[in-house]
């Protein structure tokens, strides 16, 4: 429940007597509904008011729930007038004049006056405010507005002709009702036209009002105040906690992943061996595939300083750089391919690559044999696809696709196919983000270099104990997406 469902709940408590306790010494909603018919007789005969037309009865159908004995059912116009605002026209707009008050100056129940027109013209009596009327948003372009109210502070205003008041010797506890879920649901459903919401006079009178005696009225209004301003503590702790529990997933998700690269997500089992072992294996091959011609020697990395090394590990784990680990690192062309569109191949950038997977898009490109022979790259099963330009960090195995790739995919072939697995996920990890959009370059569009991939910092365990990281990570962090979704 959020706070506007809370409050929805204590005004719904409030208009069916359920908020505060009846007292018989209060009297009853009867005795007050004649009082009031007696006053209105009275000025009818004095002339300070005209005589109104009768309303129909209230039916039984109208009756939307129980309420106290010493309650009673009465039409809106029965307690009070109502009226309808002022028409002008632009040239009576003056920075003199009168305050004709308008939506806009209607705010979280109060009035501003922050927006104001004046007008300098006759205004007739009945379409001047008084102080405690209650000024309603009776038609709006957007249906959301109307129906918002609030009780007039001042004299000597007027009101827009989209606007309506409402004038009662009950209008503080009205306007808790106009505010009320009942309210509106009795009198929005049915209201506006194509292009115009409203409350019309007709139906703001008509509306079956639950009157209680004056005294309880007052009270369920100290009532309301008093507890609005825990509505509103409220409000500010479940926003907290929904951006908390916003966060939450998504926070949870970061820590699995940061634990699992720091050696802390699986033990360590001496029978694995060490990453050291490892990374000499890479090493052998390595020089092998150079001796053998299938891969070109590199220009060897500058050794990892202290200053690269963000957190500890397991001993018997190594920090690497992404380039000793691998045959070749590259990217896709600078340029743009011949398009074909009854070609066999996909021309292919960094937003391609998701969740492990090369996707084609609807808008994704094709191109012709000849095209891949002019541009091929030497992808194969050990090949990982990163973005590195744009969007920033999107990975994907290749699996085989018939592809051309563009420049924001970078590639690498590792040594040992197996820890692309494991690699997946630290490219993943906010440490590797981290590290790549502080090592990237430009304003709008960001782009991480070559020599930047190759000299990133990597976390490396045994190999074995990749596999049971990766298979930790594949159990719990289902768990993380449900709850993000």
């Amino acid at each position: 429940m959020n706070a506007q469902d809370l409050k929805n709940s204590i005004l719904q408590l409030a208009v069916q007597g359920r908020l505060v306790e009846q007292r018989e010494e209060e009297g009853t909603a009867e005795k007050l509904y004649q009082q009031i018919k007696e006053e209105k007789s009275k000025l009818v005969r004095e002339g300070k008011v005209k005589k109104s037309k009768n309303l129909p009865e209230i039916t039984e159908d109208e009756i939307s729930f129980d309420i106290p004995a010493s309650w009673k059912w009465v039409r809106l116009g029965e307690v009070g007038e109502t009226n309808i605002g002022l028409t002008y026209k632009p040239s009576s707009i003056s920075n003199n004049g009168t305050i004709v008050l308008r939506s806009s100056n209607i705010y979280n129940g109060e009035l501003v006056y922050d927006d104001i027109v004046k007008v300098e013209m006759s205004i007739p009596e009945n379409k001047m405010c008084k102080s405690g009327d209650i000024l309603i948003c009776a038609r709006n372009g957007s249906k959301r507005l109307v129906g918002k109210a609030a009780i007039i502070d001042k004299e000597g205003m007027s009101f827009g002709a989209f606007m309506a008041i409402y004038r009662s010797i009950c209008n503080e506890y009205v306007l808790h009702v106009i505010n009320s879920t009942y309210f509106r649901n009795a009198l929005l459903p049915e209201t506006g036209t194509t292009t115009i919401n409203q409350i019309t006079q007709d139906r703001l009178r008509n509306f079956v009002l639950p009157l209680p005696p004056l005294k309880e009225q007052k009270r369920i209004v100290a009532k309301i105040e008093e507890l609005i301003p825990y509505v509103e503590k409220y409000d500010k702790a479940y926003s907290k906690v929904e951006e908390l529990n916003k966060k939450f997933p998504e926070d949870m998700q970061k820590s699995i992943l940061q634990y699992a690269i720091q050696g802390k997500l699986v033990e360590q089992l001496d029978e694995e061996g060490t990453a050291e072992e490892l990374f000499q294996q890479i090493q052998e091959e390595k020089a092998k595939l150079i001796k053998e011609g299938k891969i070109k020697k590199t220009k060897a990395l500058p050794v990892i300083t202290e200053d690269e090394i963000p957190y500890d590990i397991p001993e018997n784990w190594k920090w690497v750089r992404l380039g000793e680990i691998v045959s070749i690192l590259g990217d896709g062309i600078h340029g743009t391919p011949v398009y074909d569109d009854k070609g066999d191949y996909y021309f292919i950038n960094g937003n391609n690559l998701n969740d492990g997977k090369i996707e084609f898009k609807d808008n994704t490109k094709r191109v012709n044999e000849d095209q891949f022979i002019k541009h091929k790259r030497e992808l194969n099963e050990s090949t990982v696809l990163v973005s590195i330009n744009g969007t920033i960090g999107n990975v994907a195995f290749y699996g085989g696709e018939k592809v051309v790739l563009g420049k924001s995919a970078c590639y690498f072939n590792l040594i040992i196919e197996d820890f692309k697995y494991y690699l997946y996920w630290v490219i993943k990890t906010k440490y590797f983000l981290d590290y790549a959009f502080k090592k990237a370059t430009g304003t709008t569009i960001k782009n991480v270099s070559l020599a930047a991939m190759k000299e990133v910092a990597i976390p490396l365990p045994p190999l074995e104990e990749q596999k049971r990281i990766v298979e930790k990570l594949e159990e719990l962090l289902p768990y993380a997406k449900q709850l993000i979704k």
